[in-house]
């Protein structure tokens, strides 16, 4: 028994040299948390001052006039706040954890991780600012939210399989959604919020909870 013992550790040690090579596993669950956090109180102000501006919104369902130009400016701004709050919350658990792991964060696999997430990214982005040249509000939600479903369902190739999971299930929320125009706000706060701290304390539950 002894001897058979011996040889499931090597084969587990060497199935975990096996996925250190393809896949970046370091990932942290409270980077998780962090972005939703993040999400939440992003969405909490950007429905502060929509509410504020809700008086202004026409007939045909959409903002306009010079009051809009500034209500859009600053959405955008604080889009790319919270983004870049996001980011670097995430980025500071990750690399935590890699330290931890005795794991470099930027090596081969998570190079290949972030190329395959950042192509559905640019292209999403690149789709939703041209909704936002024409003032098309209607489906910036549901497509931040179907992209970025794409982008982790692309990437999970190379990490945790359970992004995979996180990634159908942003893009079934974004597809509901396109059935709920004007509550892109409840539902951006949704995917991007809760579902991402859900995720979060799963994954810090099943990997990290031990160490």
């Amino acid at each position: 028994m002894t001897e058979q013992n011996q040889h499931l550790e090597t084969l587990q040690d060497i199935k975990k040299i096996m996925e250190r090579s393809s896949r970046f596993i370091s990932l942290s669950g409270w980077s998780g948390v962090a972005a939703g956090l993040c999400a939440l109180i992003g969405a909490g102000i950007a429905y502060q001052w929509l509410a504020g501006n809700y008086s202004d919104y026409n007939s045909r369902g959409s903002y306009a006039g010079s009051d809009f130009q500034d209500l859009k400016t600053r959405l955008l701004i604080l889009a790319a706040t919270v983004l870049a709050a996001a980011l670097v919350s995430s980025f500071y658990f990750t690399w935590r954890r890699a330290k931890h792991d005795n794991q470099s964060v930027w090596n081969f696999t998570s190079r290949r991780l972030i190329i395959n997430m950042l192509i559905p990214l640019v292209a999403g982005g690149v789709f939703i600012l041209g909704m936002l040249q024409y003032n098309d509000w209607r489906f910036v939600a549901p497509s931040c939210l179907i992209f970025y479903g794409i982008s982790l369902v692309n990437a999970s190739k190379y990490t945790l399989s359970d992004v995979r999971w996180l990634g159908f299930l942003e893009i079934i929320l974004g597809l509901i959604n396109m059935q709920f125009i004007g509550k892109g706000l409840y539902f951006w706060a949704a995917g991007f919020g809760v579902l991402h701290i859900i995720y979060g304390l799963l994954m810090w539950w099943k990997y990290e909870r031990s160490q």
